[in-house]
């Protein structure tokens, strides 16, 4: 899909509210990629419903045509990143699909606490830390870009499952930079004195 025919922002403004919809976005945040016959299989509903409901998270802007090398079956991946040209004040702006992309990593981690041990052996541990570090706004930018540039090699995988060494697993990999704002009590006052 060219950059052009990629829908704004604004056409996120509204989250598709149908249970198919959500349990697709979920799929798709679980697999990576997934046809509408993959995804009937795993969900039980027909593949027309499940490519009708991907056609539609299309034009909302939250999914797209993953690459291909043609053929009957189309990939979906889920779409994260604003289109180039968007305004820098809606890029900020959470979208309801921010939020739901939010929930669906906290569910799946939940989900994941909840069967641990299920996994197998060599897959029940997991690589979890967080820090504060006192950066600026520029160096939060250098750090969120060279923890893209870690995991872009792997990133190829999604398109490319032939690429992925055996005993691989969609693994999620959240990271979640923001400044902590300082508390504010009723008794504060604004800058001005207001």
């Amino acid at each position: 899909m060219s950059d052009e025919k990629r829908p704004t922002t604004s056409a996120r403004s509204t989250l598709p509210d149908h249970p198919v919809r959500v349990a697709l976005l979920d799929l798709l945040a679980e697999t990576g990629t997934i046809t509408s016959t993959q995804a009937a299989h795993r969900l039980g509903h027909s593949s027309g419903l499940c490519s009708f409901h991907l056609r539609q998270l299309a034009k909302h802007g939250l999914v797209e045509e993953a690459p291909h090398r043609g053929g009957r079956q189309r990939p979906w991946r889920l779409r994260w990143e604003s289109a180039p040209g968007t305004p820098e004040a809606a890029r900020q702006r959470p979208t309801p699909f921010d939020d739901l992309a939010r929930g669906l990593e906290d569910e799946s981690y939940r989900r994941w606490q909840e069967n641990r041990a299920l996994a197998p052996d060599a897959w029940r541990r997991e690589e979890s830390f967080s820090a504060v570090v006192h950066l600026t706004p520029e160096e939060m930018s250098e750090v969120a870009d060279a923890v893209r540039r870690l995991l872009d090699p792997y990133r190829e995988r999604d398109d490319r499952p032939a690429a992925r060494p055996a005993g691989t697993m969609a693994v999620a990999a959240i990271t979640r930079m923001f400044p902590l704002l300082p508390e504010h009590t009723d008794n504060d006052t604004n800058k001005d004195g207001s």
